[in-house]
């Protein structure tokens, strides 16, 4: 759980079961002290903005919300009702049935979806006027968005029928004008576009780069953005383990389905000969499932939309089974995780039976590796999965706990890391349950102008807390554009010394 996401998780949970008493760690007496790849083989733009520089406009991928206002009415697009029947442009504020999701199919080409899910499109019965009635997108439900060179938030939209839209009343849009080559304020055929809430994700910068340029993209950062020298850092840095987040499609490898492209998966298989090399554990951890988990673009998705449900338990299912099959017998496999961040308006009966079938997946193939089920994101209860949990061997319970909820340091010591967060984590550590695992957490919190030393303590007093969890923990992200999300800087930079007894040398001060 990150980006701007993260700031509305305050430690995953509201309410937490009464602690219990702690359990061992694993039955060999280890404890992982992992960091996330982040950003490697599931994109994630925030962590690496320049990876989406070179996509032609790039403000308008996949996903990204867009409003039209007519330049001559002063009023915007709709969809009457949220879709289902026609456009109007009688709104002077832009709410949810005056905000479309761009689906891309080219730089200039999009399908726009509308509130209630359906396409705008030409009506069949007159091929000029705008409806919004298709679930699945057509020929008809194709539109150019043509931008001003000189004002690019100026933008004329031809329809598939070679003409433009135009605003001819408040009740009245259709697809009949000609264009001209000027811009003028009375031209009923130009909308002031204004582009919101991005997505960038491996969706996003894929098709964005389009079926030429991603492979040499994607491949690039691969090669480029995680490599040997890293995961020797990482070994004579306190660490044990890499935790690397994952998507379905690697399953598909080398040829994946659109718009995704091959080679992830050499570069994991890269990762495990590294990681037996410098003597870590390998974390597998399926960052986006077949649908999307949660609806955010860092798992996979097109347009925000949370598609996995019961239809996609047996696809994600065959996922784990590749990994299974893939990697057990390799020496660093050490978990795998079934799905991350399952959102909460999956039913934990689905998620549970999805758990279900994906741990007999991995017991196919290994006896060993550990299994690891994940909370429902917002979840009430994060204790909602331990009695189902208890029931397998070699499980793992993961968390996720950011601190983003007070502004002084403090309070986020004290109400945060010391009360809330030290009760999840004993919340879901019991004597006779899975391992307790916190799979996700930072040094980096919302504290204005905070020192090193402040940075120092709140490291430490979180590694206090989660060093606590029998499974152990993993470290949100070995690389980062925003420095205290980066391990690797953290540690260069002496904000985090794990190699020494205490966390914080004196030293470093």
């Amino acid at each position: 759980m990150k980006p701007n996401y993260v700031f509305i998780l305050v430690c995953c949970v509201l309410s937490i079961s009464q602690a219990t008493v702690a359990a061992p760690a694993a039955s060999n007496g280890f404890r992982v002290r992992a960091v996330n790849l982040g950003g490697w083989l599931v994109t994630e733009g925030w962590m690496k903005p320049s990876l989406f520089d070179a996509i032609p406009n790039r403000d308008l991928l996949d996903g990204t919300t867009v409003q039209f206002k007519s330049i001559t009415l002063g009023k915007y697009l709709s969809a009457e009702h949220g879709g289902g029947t026609i456009l109007i442009a009688n709104k002077i504020l832009a709410r949810s049935s005056e905000t479309f999701k761009l689906w891309r199919i080219n730089e200039t080409t999009f399908n726009l979806k509308v509130y209630n899910n359906q396409f705008i499109g030409l009506d069949t019965t007159d091929g000029v006027n705008l409806v919004a009635v298709k679930n699945t997108p057509c020929i008809l439900e194709t539109f150019m968005i043509l931008r001003n060179s000189d004002d690019p938030n100026r933008v004329r939209i031809k329809a598939s029928n070679g003409f433009f839209l135009q605003v001819k009343t408040e009740e009245l849009v259709t697809a009949d004008s000609k264009g001209n080559e000027r811009w003028d304020d009375d031209d009923p055929s130009i909308f002031i576009m204004t582009a919101l809430s991005p997505y960038q994700g491996e969706y996003q910068i894929t098709n964005g780069y389009g079926p030429v340029m991603a492979p040499k993209v994607m491949r690039e950062h691969w090669e480029t953005y995680i490599v040997e020298e890293d995961f020797k850092f990482i070994s004579s840095n306190g660490l044990n383990a890499v935790r690397i987040p994952i998507g379905w499609w690697i399953a598909y490898d080398p040829n994946p389905p659109k718009p995704f492209v091959g080679g992830s998966l050499k570069a994991l298989d890269n990762a495990f000969k590294w990681a037996t090399k410098y003597g870590l554990k390998v974390l597998l951890e399926l960052h986006a499932a077949p649908g999307s988990q949660n609806g955010f673009a860092l798992s996979g998705s097109r347009d925000g939309t949370l598609g996995w449900g019961l239809d996609s338990i047996e696809p994600t299912v065959a996922v784990i089974e590749f990994l299974a099959a893939r990697y057990a017998k390799n020496p660093s496999l050490y978990s795998i995780g079934l799905m991350n961040e399952p959102s909460l308006w999956v039913s934990p009966e689905t998620v549970m039976s999805y758990y279900g079938a994906g741990y007999d997946a991995v017991r196919r193939h290994s006896s060993t590796a550990y299994v690891v089920m994940a909370t429902r994101m917002w979840a009430h209860n994060v204790t909602e999965f331990l009695p189902f949990a208890a029931q397998f061997e070699r499980v793992v319970l993961d968390v996720h706990l950011y601190n983003f909820n007070h502004m002084t340091v403090e309070d986020v010591m004290n109400g945060d890391v010391y009360t809330h967060c030290q009760e999840v984590v004993s919340a879901v550590t019991t004597s006779d349950g899975p391992l307790s695992f916190v799979g996700e957490w930072t040094a980096e919190w919302m504290v204005p102008n905070a020192t090193k030393e402040e940075y120092q303590r709140f490291a430490k007093a979180q590694l206090e807390v989660f060093d606590r969890a029998t499974f152990g923990w993993a470290y949100w992200t070995f690389k980062h554009v925003g420095i205290h999300w980066s391990l690797e800087w953290m540690i260069n930079n002496g904000y985090i010394n794990l190699t020494a007894s205490d966390p914080i040398s004196v030293s470093s001060i």
